[in-house]
């Protein structure tokens, strides 16, 4: 049986200052169990108990200068548990991020994706708008963009309100049937 094993924790603190390798073992074998068990209870995984638990004896014996106001026993376990409360704040932070960036990684790509599509969509309208018989783009364009009612454009144009009807219902029949063909060949790739 060593000489630390029979003094007190006190005693065995003072000692360990001092720099006695002995006195910082002791203290370790005295404590580092019911530490480790102390951290287990608040951290699931029981590696990084075990880190926290090693940061603290490491910190103590690195800090020869520590001033302890209480029982040693007592700032052992404070210690502990403050930087049980640390590592919650780094592994939540943690996790937020992870969280985050998770859900950019599902949702990111679809918004990017969609955007893209929403683009080339609209590009597919600006095209097939334009291919249509001039008086029938002018009048889809007036009624579309700068919203304007058939009777404002019949007036604009001096065109009767049946033949602006007309003209605009046209021009969404064949607006209509080239781009259902495009959204049919989208729908076809999207369910590849």
């Amino acid at each position: 049986m060593s000489t630390c094993q029979s003094l007190t924790d006190h005693e065995l603190f003072v000692l360990m200052q001092d720099g006695d390798k002995c006195a910082f073992e002791e203290i370790y074998e005295r404590f580092n169990g019911l530490l480790y068990i102390y951290a287990c209870k608040m951290v699931p995984d029981r590696e990084d108990a075990r880190d926290i638990v090693q940061e603290i004896f490491v910190y103590l014996w690195s800090n020869p200068n520590i001033q302890i106001k209480t029982q040693l026993s007592s700032y052992l376990y404070t210690a502990v548990r403050y930087k049980i409360f640390d590592w919650l704040d780094k592994n939540k932070s943690r996790t937020n991020y992870l969280q985050s960036l998770e859900d950019f990684s599902e949702k990111g790509d679809y918004v990017t994706d969609d955007y893209i599509r929403e683009k080339e969509f609209a590009a597919l309208i600006e095209k097939e708008v334009s291919l249509l018989p001039s008086k029938m783009r002018v009048i889809f364009e007036m009624s579309r963009r700068q919203h304007l009612t058939q009777k404002e454009i019949a007036e604009i144009l001096h065109l009767s309100d049946k033949t602006v009807k007309k003209q605009m219902s046209n021009a969404l029949k064949v607006l209509r049937l080239k781009l259902t063909s495009f959204l049919l060949l989208a729908i076809i790739l999207l369910i590849k």
